[in-house]
């Protein structure tokens, strides 16, 4: 659970090393090879991406409104 600044900023960067991951597996196995790890890859990195959406959605509840 991202509960600060620090740890989100760590997700984004979890995300980018993920994602360069799942682009190095595309290259070196094409489609229909080591389906399960580009699979979990991309579980790993939709995970990731709610948690920081939960973290967004909590900072801006506690943002007064600035109308």
């Amino acid at each position: 659970m991202i509960a600060s600044a620090t740890d989100y900023e760590k997700a984004q960067e979890e995300i980018r090393s993920l994602e360069e991951r799942l682009q190095r597996l595309q290259e070196s196995h094409p489609i229909g090879s080591k389906g399960f790890t580009k699979a979990g890859i991309r579980k790993m990195i939709a995970r990731l991406h709610e948690e920081l959406a939960i973290y967004d959605g909590s900072e801006e509840s506690r943002q007064p409104d600035s109308v």
